[in-house]
């Protein structure tokens, strides 16, 4: 009798759709089925929430259809920020004080919004919060994409190591601390799309240059720069992205006194100059358009618009939220500096790790590290003596550095074999309790936001 030969048996669904050779899949079938567990969470939330400002917006569209199921859905979504964003959106900036939230954020929901209003659809709050929703859904599966291709730039993409980290950091951008704040009506995923799609631009455009295909060059920098312009017009947070125009703009500068002008570094620096003076437009157009409804009639002037630099985001931040330079440092805010502070440390050990990382020139994309590892640093610094400490959470999204310390911390480039990581292990333990933890409280309206 011939033996029973073994058989092997096959690998699970999962094992088999989570393959390093369709990374796109993979990414696609963790990210939808995060956000499905997430929407669940969120939207399983009982009632209105501890907060009832939820329920204002409804009523202001319609009193008549304020109810207990109105406010379900999309409307779950609707927490703390994004009642504002839903607000402006569907009416405009109507006090001083919502010029806080970005105006490009607002302007794309309402531009959506009309949208489905022209073409039939229900008008109101839910189909805007619905716009919202879809609006982070796209853009935060997006950002995953770009940020895989933006790893392949940095790290390249020709072994299987290297398609290791670009996918691991793209993985942890789907889990990112953020949450339910990718999910919800918040500008968190657009500017994180942004922002990754800036920096691939930009890395790009050092291939490019290395390469010495110099149009090609200019037009991702000039590109990189619409982008943060556009981010910054969503989160003000956007325009220290605008560092890697003033770090070349240094080096060009600096090349060009201890070795002379030529007509490429002529050229190459008025594209950066010009690049960076489109990454400040996305600061200044939103403060022209708030000076021309403040300042310019002839009815009371507002305190602001008599400074050397008006600015009705300064003013309101200050003077409405309380924002500015250890105005957050109170002893009532200890407990959100403690939320704050795994994250802080992340990013303040991974601006170092990039600092002292090498790089063969400043045209190779690994001297990208060293560029970005400013713009992050810069956050940290601000959200711990400036902002309101806690959404450094959410805002750290949309920076890829920190993401990649965590993932070559147990992925080492010179080697097949991965290393023993009790860092990557604990962040991806900590990302997920906190995420779904942030989802219970986020859906039932209770802090932190």
């Amino acid at each position: 009798m011939a033996p029973v030969q073994p058989t092997t048996r096959p690998p699970p669904l999962f094992a088999k759709l989570l393959r390093l050779d369709n990374p796109i899949r993979s990414l696609t079938l963790a990210f939808w089925s995060w956000k499905v567990l997430l929407y669940i969470v969120v939207a399983a939330c009982p009632g209105s929430g501890y907060d009832t400002s939820t329920s204002l917006i409804s009523y202001a569209a319609d009193p008549s259809t304020v109810t207990s199921e109105s406010l379900s859905g999309p409307l779950k979504f609707a927490r703390w920020d994004s009642i504002y964003f839903l607000h402006i959106a569907e009416k405009g900036y109507l006090f001083e004080q919502e010029w806080a939230f970005g105006w490009g954020y607002t302007k794309l929901l309402s531009i959506f919004a009309s949208g489905i209003r022209l073409s039939g659809g229900d008008a109101g709050p839910a189909s805007t919060a619905m716009v919202g929703v879809v609006l982070s859904h796209v853009a935060h599966y997006l950002s995953v994409l770009t940020l895989y291709r933006l790893s392949a730039n940095i790290f390249g993409h020709a072994t299987a190591t290297q398609h290791l980290i670009c996918f691991l950091s793209a993985a942890l951008h789907i889990i990112s601390p953020a949450g339910a704040f990718m999910s919800a009506p918040y500008g968190e995923s657009i500017v994180s799309f942004l922002n990754f799609a800036g920096f691939y631009l930009y890395s790009s455009s050092l291939i490019a240059e290395r390469n010495g295909v110099t149009r090609l060059r200019d037009i991702r920098v000039l590109t990189s720069a619409v982008l943060f312009a556009a981010a910054t017009m969503v989160r003000s947070n956007g325009v220290l992205s605008g560092f890697l125009f003033a770090y070349d703009a240094a080096v060009l500068a600096w090349k060009i006194l201890t070795k002379g002008p030529t007509l490429h570094t002529i050229l190459r620096l008025a594209v950066i100059i010009f690049g960076g003076c489109i990454v400040g437009s996305g600061l200044v157009i939103p403060q022209i358009l708030a000076y021309r409804m403040y300042c310019v009639s002839e009815g009371d002037i507002r305190p602001w618009c008599e400074w050397s630099l008006p600015s009705v985001y300064g003013w309101v931040q200050n003077h409405y939220w309380n924002v500015g330079f250890l105005g957050y440092w109170t002893v009532s805010n200890i407990p959100l500096f403690l939320l704050a502070a795994p994250m802080l440390a992340i990013l303040c050990r991974s601006t170092l790790w990039a600092l002292q990382s090498p790089s063969s020139s400043s045209t190779s994309p690994g001297s990208m590290l060293v560029r970005l590892a400013v713009p992050q640093g810069l956050l940290a610094v601000m959200a711990l003596t400036s902002y309101h400490v806690q959404i450094i959470n959410r805002i750290s999204s949309g920076y890829p550095l920190w993401y990649w310390y965590l993932v070559t911390s147990a992925v080492d480039l010179s080697s097949s074999s991965p290393k023993q990581s009790r860092t990557l292990v604990a962040a991806v333990y900590s990302m997920v309790a906190y995420a779904l933890i942030q989802g219970v409280l986020f859906g039932s309206f209770l802090p932190p936001a």
